[in-house]
């Protein structure tokens, strides 16, 4: 079977996030950057983000969504780049084109469905945007769009602020609807040989995910359902974090078999009545419910409630830090993994599902601009060609750089 190639001029999370998923299979990525300009540093700015890991622009927070992936870096301001990447599409037989800049840059850059489709008419074209064509102008960052979809109105405490989740949800969300769409186009694809656009917008994705508030709107809610609520379940009472004499644990309370199983251990035999048998009688009663639980569970150590709550078969987990989640089994039998340039081992995330031949180990990310020539010669760009286009500042590799640099060094 041919191995699927994607290009994808892209930075920050959003993107590069949908095309590791693609490089986990197996796939080829080669991530597009721009040239250096002289504003700032060269690149995808997330290069630079995190501490010093290798060198300069390999930083710790551009390492875990970039492994396994090829780098070059293309002037697409100037009409010769714009050409250069037309050609890519057909020397390397690209399957799938990707993005993540505001929509008004996509014909200024040559970049657009329209015009390579035309180069190229089997290719799946897809761009993630702050809220998709309509909106050409408007950037798109995770937190804002966190605030303006109403996930910050719906996290954090009832009296306090609203709150940013501790997670890029949204740039997650969007890179995981690019993989998905890509993959459905693909096969559209194998049936009808024409290839696809796909627009994802990080608002409406969001908004997709408000399906236990959005559509209460129109069934008279009160306030208090489609708002925050802290650590407490909206709807399932009690289900909420509760303090331990060591620690905290989350317990959650999902019928009234479940209630009955919990009203069943000794320590908890106190907080059960009549009026809380059902769970709409518990809703009257709900800070009464979280007061006396709270005053059982602090009693006693996490693990000794969790041994309770597990012989009931109630859901419930402490709540950990993140060197513990890795340290799970369910977990640390998962990890990806990649290797420094000078072998040190790197543990990641792990795969969103288990897949049979996926490698778990991927290539540490490229340096800037590593593989501009190589990918160019192998779509069929010569080496006086790539000499020109190089000294006219349409590409820049960093092997060439660092050739140079060394030619200068040994001449001094």
């Amino acid at each position: 079977m041919k191995r699927r190639t994607v290009l994808s001029m892209e930075q920050a999370l959003a993107m590069p996030y949908a095309t590791l998923r693609f490089a986990q299979l197996g796939w080829r990525v080669i991530r597009i950057e721009s040239t250096p300009s002289g504003d700032g540093l060269p690149g995808d700015p997330n290069r630079y983000i995190g501490a010093r890991v290798v060198d300069d622009d390999r930083r710790s927070y551009f390492i875990a969504p970039n492994v396994g992936k090829e780098a070059i870096a293309l002037n697409l301001k100037h009409p010769d780049g714009q050409a250069l990447l037309r050609r890519l599409l057909v020397g390397l037989d690209v399957d799938v084109f990707c993005c993540n800049t505001v929509p008004r840059r996509y014909a200024q850059l040559g970049i657009d469905y329209e015009t390579l489709s035309k180069t190229k008419p089997d290719l799946i074209w897809a761009g993630i945007s702050a809220m998709g064509p309509e909106y050409p102008d408007v950037p798109g960052y995770d937190p804002v769009i966190q605030a303006m979809v109403g996930y910050m109105e719906l996290t954090g405490p009832a009296e306090g602020p609203p709150t940013l989740s501790g997670v890029p949800l949204i740039d997650l969300k969007a890179g995981d609807e690019v993989y998905a769409n890509v993959m459905l186009a693909l096969l559209e694809r194998a049936e009808t040989g024409a290839g696809k656009r796909i627009d994802v917008s990080m608002l409406q994705a969001a908004a997709s995910w408000l399906i236990t508030t959005l559509p209460l709107l129109d069934f008279d809610c009160q306030k208090s359902e489609i708002t925050r609520c802290g650590n407490e379940h909206r709807k399932f009472i009690p289900t909420n974090v509760y303090p331990t004499a060591d620690g905290f644990i989350y317990m959650a309370i999902g019928s009234d078999v479940q209630w009955k199983r919990l009203t069943e251990i000794p320590k908890f035999a106190a907080v059960g009545n009549a009026v809380r048998v059902t769970n709409e009688g518990r809703h009257r009663e709900r800070e009464a419910i979280h007061r006396e639980m709270a005053a059982v569970t602090k009693r006693f150590p996490t693990a000794e409630i969790a041994a309770d709550f597990r012989q009931a078969t109630i859901p419930h987990a402490p709540i950990q830090d993140i060197p513990a989640v890795r340290s799970l089994p369910a977990i640390a039998s998962r990890v990806t993994r990649t290797r420094m340039p000078n072998g040190r081992e790197v543990r990641m995330q792990p795969l969103a599902v288990d897949l049979p031949g996926v490698a778990r180990e991927l290539p540490f990310p490229a340096h800037y601009g590593e593989h501009t020539n190589a990918v160019l010669r192998e779509a069929g760009v010569s080496n006086a060609e790539i000499e020109q286009l190089s000294r006219t500042g349409v590409v820049f590799d960093a092997a060439r750089k660092d050739a140079h640099a060394q030619s200068a060094a040994a001449h001094s």
